[in-house]
């Protein structure tokens, strides 16, 4: 090993809370940069896992725990509580694949995902939701998944629940989430208050940066310090290029060490293990699993890629509603999600929090009108619609390619099918924001005009043209690409998590879900890899 470029292990504070990630160093955890290794370094567990959000990182635990040797490797960097200063700029480039620039293929979905240890557990606005039970008996029915009723997931998620915190947000909802309650009430419409994975909140606002008092029970200050208390290694900036696959068997995994600024810094390092973990996401995953030539006979790696596609509309106040302060989300309507299962699509309502700069790209425009807008943020209010996409023979999801470094691809497509829930979704938002007293709303579409009521809305809006590019649609949920389930036709992976075709590789994160899920994804991933880890941590004690 090279001479240490760790973080140094003294320990600042700031505001009085410690940095559990620098006092776990300072105490010996076995932490290091994949570029403090010499060039060829071979490094050996018990189990190798590769992603440190909520699936790498839940796994991580429960091995450990069972006196398993863990070695973690994580591509993104080592971030933590005195690294989170509230700032956009930092937090993008730090914490967010691509600087939180991950796009589609054709522009037309912007996509908003972790990339550092805890990965996107460390910038979710902490909304945790049990995974819908029409849901799980689509899964069962459509890919004959065994396993995940709602009644064989109740104590996987309870005890998730209870290792993280999760509980209905106690306190009043921010204005930004209380506009969306008050429209739904006028309207006769049911609403609920969102379950968070937090604790001691400060009610900050800001979770999408990176939390600075540890309220957060992301994976970086719950699981993976528990992993390494356990004697697990943790390996970051440590790009896994490719599974060295010899016939049924993954011996090992290639890395390449990245260099201060996420770049290849030229070493290699080999990791080996004879039991292989994948926990690095519904878009890495497969094309990890592409690079490494894995056996598919179906050719199905990367096939339904799925997003929540979601819809933006804002409303403008006289009152002031300062989106950018509070719990970014603690109110949620499920009301238009599951009309038509199997018909129209159906979307969760829910709000987003309005930080500057994230809002200057939502909003779209340029110019003069543009510069007008983002000088409304504190009189602004903006509702989305995650579009619940996959439980229709016209909602088939997205494709992971390869581009010519090996860098994966999105190819997602807004068809017809999708077009139709984008509108239905505008019209609910503006009628609930007018509903609650916005003066003028405006959806996130190049040529909507600030409505002045709900009848010009009603109106105009099914007239917007359907057109790449001319409306924002995004996503922070990205799921499915490795399908879980029995039906070899459509499933890479096994409802226990074991890939099909290699007898130990394992997948435990949200790319095995064989279709969006209709809600937030963190807790279905917690309580998925908590089973699935444990089912593993079964076998491995029976064969041993």
């Amino acid at each position: 090993m090279q001479d240490s470029q760790q973080r140094q292990p003294d320990i600042p504070v700031v505001a009085g809370i410690p940095d559990p990630i620098l006092e776990g160093i300072s105490n010996g955890w076995n932490v290091h940069a994949a570029s403090e290794f010499d060039d060829g370094t071979v490094l050996e567990a018990d189990v190798v896992i590769i992603g440190t959000g909520a699936g790498g990182g839940t796994s991580a635990e429960i091995l450990s725990q069972a006196g398993l040797k863990v070695l973690m490797l994580e591509e993104g960097p080592l971030k933590s509580t005195n690294d989170f200063r509230m700032d956009e700029r930092e937090a993008y480039h730090d914490l967010y694949q691509e600087s939180a620039g991950r796009m589609s293929k054709d522009g037309s979905m912007s996509i908003l995902q972790g990339r550092c240890v805890g990965g996107t557990t460390v910038i979710n606005w902490t909304s945790c939701f049990r995974t819908p039970e029409p849901t799980l008996d689509y899964w069962a029915r459509e890919f004959n998944l065994e396993g995940f009723s709602a009644a064989e997931m109740a104590p996987w998620f309870e005890r998730m629940e209870q290792r993280l915190n999760v509980s209905d947000w106690k306190t009043a909802p921010n204005e930004n989430n209380s506009a969306l309650a008050r429209g739904c009430t006028a309207l006769g419409v049911d609403w609920h208050l969102i379950p968070r994975n937090v604790k001691g909140c400060w009610n900050l606002g800001y979770c999408g940066t990176g939390c600075p008092t540890n309220a957060k029970q992301s994976m970086l200050v719950s699981t993976i310090p528990a992993a390494l208390d356990n004697q697990s290694q943790l390996i970051y900036s440590a790009r896994a290029e490719r599974l060295i696959i010899e016939g049924d068997k993954v011996l090992g995994v290639d890395v390449t060490a990245l260099t201060p600024d996420y770049q290849p810094g030229g070493r290699r390092i080999i990791v080996k293990a004879p039991h292989i973990v994948m926990a690095c996401g519904a878009i890495n995953g497969p094309a990890l699993l592409l690079r490494s030539d894995a056996p598919d006979p179906q050719q199905r790696i990367g096939k339904r890629t799925f997003f929540h596609p979601t819809t933006f509309c804002f409303a403008e106040f006289e009152e002031q509603i300062d989106p950018y302060y509070g719990a970014p989300q603690s109110v949620y309507v499920d009301h238009y999600q599951w009309q038509e299962v199997n018909g129209r699509v159906g979307y969760k309502l829910e709000v987003p929090p309005l930080h500057p700069g994230l809002t200057s790209v939502l909003l779209l425009g340029h110019g003069h009108q543009h510069f007008e807008d983002i000088h409304k943020l504190p009189n602004l209010q903006a509702t989305i619609a995650l579009l619940r996409d996959g439980f229709h023979p016209d909602s088939q999801g997205a494709s992971i390619e390869l581009s010519d470094d090996g860098s994966p691809i999105i190819d997602h497509e807004i068809n017809d099918y999708l077009w139709d829930g984008v509108v239905r979704s505008w019209l609910t938002m503006t009628e609930i924001q007018f509903a609650a007293g916005a003066k003028a709303v405006r959806p996130s579409h190049v040529d909507a005009p600030w409505y002045q009521s709900w009848e010009e809305a009603r109106a105009a809006i099914p007239q917007l043209a359907f057109r790449s590019n001319a409306f924002t649609a995004g996503s922070a949920h990205c799921m499915g690409g490795l399908a879980m389930g029995e039906d070899k036709d459509v499933c890479l992976v096994n409802s226990e998590g074991r890939y099909h075709y290699l007898d130990n590789l394992y997948v435990f994160d949200g790319s095995v879900f064989p279709s969006s899920i209709g809600a937030n994804p963190q807790l279905s991933i917690y309580g998925l890899a908590c089973k699935q880890a444990n089912a593993l941590l079964a076998r491995i004690r029976r064969t041993a």
